[in-house]
């Protein structure tokens, strides 16, 4: 589910047909693709391989990772590189802006590495981010897709304060797996930024992804905690497992069961639900302002 995630498997199980990917086409998807390659620019979109980049693309939506490219965690299921990061890049953020006003972008998703190295957490390179697209696309909204910050709300405030449009953080699996899925993330620790998000007055997106062995009720019992903390917005999407290093696939869910959790979601009262096996955090994030 993360932007993290590939979307390439290499699991034992077969591979279903409906999870086969269109080529991206279009005009608009062109016109980008070739800013992006003349440029060298740098979407999460492209390395991470996602299934909706032609159709995010068309729709004027881009995501963007920040604070380089080495996590300091060891999720099981992200492709990103896990190690020792290096320097952050002061000059990131006004970096990320031209990119966002080079492209067009109309809608823009940020994501970031965790970086618990540092003790602000990566935090003023967001708020910096944020800042720079402002100034030099004021018409562009923005989603974040933020950390834990290792739940030093101090960091997190810091977010609640420059007030993005939609502020994300994915619970990513449900309470019985998340010690093996996210090894050094907490479930309820989750819930919390999502909550303090929400008394801040952001609005709140969390994703969940499916085929890593969850039952049905532990599923409803996620759904259920995300709307206790006032989430808003829900993303559902198949697991793929990126590398045979990396937690294999349980089961391929199929389009039948995520329209069921959809319409789930919906009577749980999430103002949007965005549920299907190629369905990553941010797609159709342009949909979700509100």
């Amino acid at each position: 589910m993360s932007d993290n995630e590939t979307s390439i498997t290499s699991s034992k199980i077969r591979k279903p047909d409906w999870l086969r990917v269109k080529l991206p086409t279009g005009e608009n998807y062109k016109k980008v693709r070739q800013l992006v390659d003349t440029h060298k620019l740098h979407t999460i979109c492209e390395s991470g391989n996602c299934p909706n980049m032609g159709e995010c693309w068309g729709a004027g939506t881009a995501t963007f990772m920040i604070l380089g490219n080495v996590c300091t965690r060891s999720c099981q299921f992200c492709a990103v590189a896990t190690g020792k990061p290096g320097a952050v890049d002061l000059s990131e953020p006004k970096n990320v802006a031209e990119s966002v006003k080079l492209m067009g972008v109309k809608h823009c998703v940020i994501t970031s590495v965790d970086r618990d190295d540092l003790k602000d957490g990566g935090a003023d390179i967001w708020v910096a981010t944020i800042r720079a697209i402002r100034k030099t696309s004021p018409e562009t909204t923005l989603e974040t897709l933020i950390p834990d910050f290792k739940g030093d709300w101090n960091n997190l405030q810091k977010i609640i304060d420059i007030k993005p449009e939609i502020v994300s953080h994915n619970l990513e699996t449900v309470r019985r797996l998340t010690k093996e899925v996210r090894v050094q993330a907490k479930y309820d620790r989750s819930l919390e930024v999502l909550k303090r998000l929400k008394q801040g007055g952001c609005k709140t997106k969390s994703g969940i992804m499916l085929g890593l062995g969850e039952t049905e009720e532990e599923l409803i019992e996620s759904l259920n905690d995300l709307r206790a903390v006032g989430c808003d917005v829900l993303t559902l999407g198949q697991y793929l497992q990126p590398t045979k290093n990396h937690l294999a696939v349980k089961e391929f869910i199929t389009p039948e069961t995520f329209e069921k959790y959809r319409l789930m979601g919906i009577e749980k009262g999430f103002r949007f639900v965005e549920s299907g096996p190629l369905v990553r955090s941010s797609y159709h994030a342009e949909k979700h302002l509100f």
